[in-house]
Formats: structure tokens, sequence, C-alpha cells
């Protein structure tokens, strides 16, 4: 089973050892040591939660939860810090951040928060969404068909799933293993050929939409970019 991705921001070498190896036992840990790391694998991966610290060395925890609010509305955040005035707790949760623990912090309490998130948090991304406007086409992922006024394209379900799966982390990274287990399960080399070919017939339909593409991003995955109308 595919474990959740955690980014986790710490300067104190110490406490960022001690934490990382705790929620390595049930989560995918990215560490970073500073703020401006933190955002550049923010920007270059896709998380399923992130835990930060505030005060931190290029970019504290408060710009860089800013930044990722830009980036990605969703995805539930934690501070730790130090810092226990109110106002730095009221700063925080006005950011956008599910929650603030102060250290020195338990870290029972800390795997029961990112739980409770991450249920909260998967439960609302499976999306009940179904009509999507795709160019001049609405995307019906219900009924798997693309259709205009005078045109209409009928989908295999996993054509459907797949463009769905692209239309809710639009703009966001997705690595090739975690659409091939997405849609199959498993990544094995033989979906991958299949998901090449319906990536391919994806792309003819989009092909002369202005603002849209399915990256491919070598060695990586797809990304599929959607401009703001």
């Amino acid at each position: 089973m595919t474990k959740y991705k955690i980014l986790y921001t710490e300067d104190d070498e110490t406490l960022a050892f001690l934490t990382k190896d705790n929620l390595e036992q049930y989560y995918d840990v990215t560490h970073c040591a500073d703020g401006a790391l933190a955002l550049t694998a923010f920007k270059s991966d896709t998380y399923d939660m992130c835990i930060l610290d505030i005060m931190m060395p290029k970019m504290d925890g408060f710009e860089l939860a800013e930044n990722i609010r830009k980036i990605n509305s969703d995805v539930p955040i934690i501070f730790l810090s130090a810092k226990t005035l109110k106002e730095d707790r009221i700063k925080g949760l006005r950011l956008g951040a599910d929650d603030y623990l102060i250290k020195p912090f338990s870290i029972e309490e800390l795997l029961l928060k990112i739980e409770i998130f991450l249920k909260r948090s998967h439960k609302n991304s499976i999306s009940d969404k179904s009509i999507y406007t795709l160019g001049k086409y609405q995307f019906d992922s219900k009924n798997y068909v693309i259709f205009t006024d005078a045109e209409k394209i009928t989908l295999t379900q996993r054509e459907s799933d797949l463009l769905k799966l692209f239309l809710d982390n639009k703009n966001v990274v997705l690595k090739r293993e975690e659409i091939l287990k997405s849609l199959w399960g498993d990544d094995d080399y033989f979906m991958g050929r299949s998901l090449d070919v319906f990536i391919s017939r994806l792309r003819k339909i989009v092909a002369n939409e202005k603002g849209i593409a399915i990256e491919n991003l070598h060695g990586i995955g797809f990304r599929f970019s959607l401009e703001k109308n």
C-alpha cells in the first residue's frame, strides 16, 4: 500500500531526526531544514500533508505556509513551534493551518493529529464533481463523455478516470507510478503501456484547445496544465 507523503520542516537537527524517525514508521517523509528548500520540494512533488516549523533560516514557516496555500488550498498544514504567543497561533491559523502544536510536543499527539487530518483530507479529495469545463468542451466524468452542442466524444472508463484525475490535480505534477496505482492498483510495465495510449488519445482531443496541455516530465510523470479562463 502506498504511504501518504509528508513534507516536514525543522532546522533543529536532533529534533528533526527523532520526529522523522517516528513518522517514517507510518508515512513517507521528506525533511527540509529551511523554508526555501521546503518550498522548492513542495513545488516539485505532491504531498498529502505539511508539518512546518516556524523559526527557520531563509524562509520562516509563516511565509512558507502562505506560499504553499497559493499553490494548494487544501493540503493539511500543522505548525510545530516554540512560539507560544496567542498572536502567533492565530496568525498561523489565519494563514490556513489546520492546527498549531507547541514544542515540546507529544509524538503520540502529533501522530493522532496527522491521522485525523489525513482522513478528513482524503475524504474531501474524493471529488463529487462530475462536470468539468475543458476549453470548448464539457466533460461528464460519470457518463464518460466529452461534448459540445455539436459534438460528442465517448471515452472508455479508464480514459475518463484518467482525465478526471488530471483535472482534480490540474497544474500539479503526478508521478507515473501514482497514476498507475490510482487507476489500476499496480504500476507494472503493461499498465504503463496502456497509460501511454490513453494519454496519447487525450492529447489528440485537446490538441487545439488553447491553454491546455498534458506535459510529459521525463522520468517523473505528467502534469495537466490548464490555464485559468
